[in-house]
């Protein structure tokens, strides 16, 4: 490495995973006002199944975040 070359740092990896997470929720937020590209006036049980399921995922996430639920 010569030393024109930064060396990384944990700093430098936090806030590019950060940058991450904040382009997904971004995504979700529309996806969610889009209802999850489905039609409110024909959702089935399989559209249930599949926002129960993310929104089971996304509790499992602010747990860990928040330290609740199994993490508190």
């Amino acid at each position: 490495m010569t030393n024109t070359h930064k060396k990384r740092t944990a700093l430098d990896a936090f806030i590019e995973h950060k940058a991450s997470i904040d382009a997904m929720l971004e995504r979700l937020q529309k996806a969610s006002a889009d209802h999850f590209e489905t039609n409110p006036d024909s959702l089935n049980w399989a559209d249930v199944g599949t926002v129960a399921s993310i929104s089971s995922d996304l509790q499992n996430i602010t747990d860990r975040v928040f330290k609740e639920g199994e993490y508190a």
